[in-house]
């Protein structure tokens, strides 16, 4: 209980910014397409075995980033571990845990995607504008996860009045929600056939 009250995050709006908010609007959206694309690809013939779970798991996805996008939940995490690190006496050295509980976490979900990559490759074939989509917003995850020093100033600078962490994160999200809404209206189809041209193969 002594660790809760120490801990410096609270629960709030982590970006009231207009930004911020049509951030986790466009998340939300998009959650639902994905589900929605689920729904139906469960109920089409033709359509690939796991692909129902595969659109559930992108809507789930999608959704916990919606939520984490104001609750900032990684600060909390952040906090917890600083208070541990404190009262176990290895304070001074928190930067080199928090370095290999990173590389630890990237290596986890790159070997969680390697196995869904494998056992489903044919459902991301036929969706490469989903893999793009969601390459950015992991793209996105891991940079801001990293957070050096050089790299927040590159995703705060402007290129026509956008930061380059909003191009990321809703280029993404928007890809993922054109794939979704694309799934929804040709469960059965390849989605591949209907993207732009430099991503045919």
């Amino acid at each position: 209980m002594n660790l809760l009250l120490e801990i410096r995050w609270r629960p709030g709006i982590g970006d009231p910014s207009f930004m911020g908010w049509l951030t986790v609007a466009a998340y939300a959206v998009v959650a639902f397409l994905a589900w929605l694309a689920g729904r139906r690809a469960g109920r089409a013939s033709g359509t690939h075995p796991g692909g129902r779970m595969m659109w559930w798991l992108v809507s789930a996805f999608m959704m916990m980033l919606c939520v984490n996008k104001q609750l900032d939940l990684q600060s909390l995490l952040t906090d917890i571990g600083r208070m541990i690190a404190w009262k176990q006496g290895w304070y001074g050295e928190r930067r080199e845990v928090q370095k290999w509980f990173v590389f630890a976490i990237v290596g986890i979900a790159g070997l969680v995607s390697l196995f869904f990559l494998i056992r489903y490759h044919r459902f991301w074939r036929e969706h490469p504008l989903l893999v793009t989509g969601l390459g950015f917003l992991t793209t996105f995850i891991l940079v801001r996860a990293v957070s050096f020093h050089h790299v927040d100033i590159f995703l705060r600078s402007r290129v026509g009045g956008l930061k380059f962490n909003w191009i990321l994160e809703l280029g993404g999200i928007g890809l993922v929600g054109l794939a979704a809404l694309l799934g929804y209206q040709n469960p059965a189809a390849r989605t591949k056939r209907l993207a732009p041209g430099f991503i045919r193969h």
